[in-house]
């Protein structure tokens, strides 16, 4: 089949996928991003943010080199195999679908490849390597063969969260030289987000690779200075600091609320491809987010609303938290007071050695929560800590109980369970009001300060989380 002329140049190419897809024209940072695979040099790292639409740019440049050149090796590697396959289809699905691509669909009568793991295209000559191959970055890389490796997304959360891991990836990238056919035209092109400060993409430039960034805002000079040339050309000339670099994918809006749920860390991370964090993303739970003040046990205001100012300052709390870190009173509280959606009591059973058994009971009331009560004993699984656990779930009329059954696989669940029948039942005989609550498990097996990262930074950063003053003044 005869070449199209107007599709040499790579973003009329995905203006014609985009159309197939019925998607919007693409966006300028799309057709940058575009120009920037065909134009930067043979090894490169493309960093954008969540949601521009990486992978499928790549994917249809995958089709335009094979276009151009049906004989092309190209090798998809992700964090996972099934991420690796879901590249590989989608660009088979566009060769199936497409009329001016009907040219590239394998030709099985001629027994050549054609799955979501591997495929050959229709004008291959026969080759022990296929046209495309997908792969998983622990998979077995060795013996394969290629001109275009695509490394996309090989750090992902799962992955990357300890330093072994990060090592383990650094690792086995660097297979990929081995890979790579001995010819000038060959290319190495890394897509992804970085998922820690420690990213291996930060190193790969010592690797002799060349980066691109396009974050989601518009940065301000001192993170500028941090891109340094890696910043796109088309960013770094405008000037209206913290507005979206794309407002055709992300209103500023909609960033704004992507940042309140990811926190400030995730957001840098995820949005703004920043790994250099200042200490307020470095250490994203603080205590002057934190509103503190005597609580209601019945009661709720609607709003309360958060202020860091002088005059809020609690100067009688003592803050052991960071540099500059202090309690705050609310600046106010607005709306009618209303009773409390529900109580829940966290307990997190002793494990060994001098481990406590810790609890925590937070009520909630609209999109606040707050904390009436914090604690913990050494008296492991006796009577006397089932009994502390049974007196502050009563005070505060507990209405669930989670517990986290990492230990003892449930044994302490069984017994808290048996102890507040029995309370119950010398209580019921002496007409006091009983303890009636649910009781469930939880299994957790992620590191515990991430969880508690996680969990905790986006409600702090959004100051939903209020704190009775007694908690601290015990603590």
């Amino acid at each position: 089949m005869k070449q199209n002329p107007k599709l040499k140049d790579f973003r009329v190419f995905l203006y014609y996928i985009w159309k197939h897809l019925n998607l919007p024209d693409p966006t300028p940072i799309q057709y940058d991003i575009a120009r920037y695979l065909v134009e930067g040099p043979k090894r490169k790292l493309i960093e954008a943010f969540r949601g521009i639409g990486k992978s499928w740019i790549t994917s249809a440049y995958v089709l335009y080199r094979l276009y151009w050149n049906p004989q092309l090796k190209i090798l998809v590697v992700s964090a996972s195999k099934e991420r690796a396959d879901s590249f590989s289809t989608f660009t088979l699905r566009l060769i199936n679908e497409i009329p001016w691509l009907a040219h590239l669909k394998p030709d099985i009568t001629r027994g050549q490849r054609n799955s979501k793991i591997s495929f050959d295209v229709g004008p291959a000559k026969p080759d022990h390597s296929p046209s495309v191959k997908s792969i998983g970055i622990f998979g077995q890389l060795t013996g394969s063969r290629a001109d275009i490796i695509i490394a996309d997304d090989i750090e992902v959360a799962n992955n990357s969260y300890t330093q072994s891991m990060r090592d383990k990836i650094s690792e086995a990238v660097k297979e990929f030289d081995a890979i790579l056919k001995p010819d000038a035209g060959t290319e190495i092109t890394y897509l992804g987000t970085p998922q820690t400060e420690m990213s291996l993409y930060n190193n790969l430039g010592e690797r002799g690779y060349s980066s691109r960034i396009w974050p989601a805002r518009i940065p301000d000079a001192k993170r500028k200075s941090w891109y340094g040339d890696r910043l796109a050309p088309m960013i770094d000339e405008q000037t209206a600091v913290g507005k979206t670099t794309d407002p055709n994918r992300f209103t500023d809006r909609d960033l704004m609320e992507r940042e309140a749920s990811y926190g400030r860390s995730g957001f840098a991370l995820q949005y703004m491809l920043d790994t250099s964090l200042s200490d307020k993303e470095r250490y994203p739970l603080r205590c002057t987010d934190l509103s503190v003040m005597s609580l209601n046990p019945d009661l709720a205001p609607e709003r309360v609303i958060w202020a860091a100012a002088p005059d809020s300052k609690i100067k009688d709390l003592t803050s052991l938290g960071f540099s500059g870190d202090a309690y705050y009173a609310p600046m106010g509280i607005q709306g009618d007071w209303r009773p409390y959606d529900r109580s829940i009591m966290f307990v997190d059973p002793a494990g060994r050695g001098a481990d406590e058994t810790s609890w925590a009971i937070m009520k909630s009331q609209g999109v606040n929560i707050y904390l009436f009560s914090a604690g913990g004993h050494r008296n492991g699984y006796d009577d006397l800590g089932m009994e502390q656990l049974y007196a502050a779930a009563q005070q505060h009329a507990v209405q669930k109980i989670v517990i986290e059954s990492n230990f003892g696989d449930g044994m302490f669940t069984n017994m808290l369970r048996a102890y507040i029948t029995r309370r119950n039942t010398e209580r019921k005989k002496q007409n006091q009001p009983e303890l009636l609550c649910s009781i469930e498990e939880v299994r957790n097996t992620r590191q515990k300060e991430l969880r508690i990262i996680d969990t905790a930074e986006p409600i702090l950063n959004q100051h939903r989380l209020i704190v009775d003053r007694k908690v601290i003044e015990q603590d």
